[in-house]
């Protein structure tokens, strides 16, 4: 079993998924950044000072001035601001693999294709017209 375990774990796909996983967290970490210290605030300001993050339903029957506030108090609320923020984390991550994608498939050597084989018919044909030309 442990050399089965050893030979799944070093094939290429799974080290590779590895640092996939391990680079997409680091990643993660500066889009974070990138939309909670650069892209949010302007948009804030743009829309009169709003904070996204602050946005919430507050879902019990007390008031509360802020969402701090009523996490603080253990309160039920739908934090749809925060929703908003990750759905532009998402679309900013999306965008930048997109990118990144398309420049490693623009420096990457693309494979010579390999001469199509000719449809099963046309060999048939072929060989019932050598057939037909050899000597009997």
């Amino acid at each position: 079993m442990w050399q089965e375990f050893r030979t799944f774990v070093m094939r290429g796909n799974v080290i590779d998924l590895a640092v996939g996983i391990i680079l997409g967290a680091a990643f993660t970490t500066i889009v974070n950044s990138l939309v909670n210290d650069i892209i949010m605030p302007p948009i804030g300001v743009l829309l009169g000072g709003v904070d996204f993050s602050s946005y919430y339903i507050n879902l019990t029957s007390t008031h509360y001035d802020s969402l701090a506030a009523a996490k603080a108090a253990g309160a039920a609320t739908i934090n749809y601001g925060a929703f908003i923020n990750a759905i532009i984390n998402f679309l900013i991550v999306a965008f930048a693999i997109f990118l990144l994608v398309k420049q490693v498939n623009r420096f990457m050597k693309k494979p010579e294709a390999a001469p199509a084989a000719p449809p099963r018919s046309e060999v048939l044909l072929q060989e019932i017209r050598d057939a037909l030309r050899a000597p009997r």
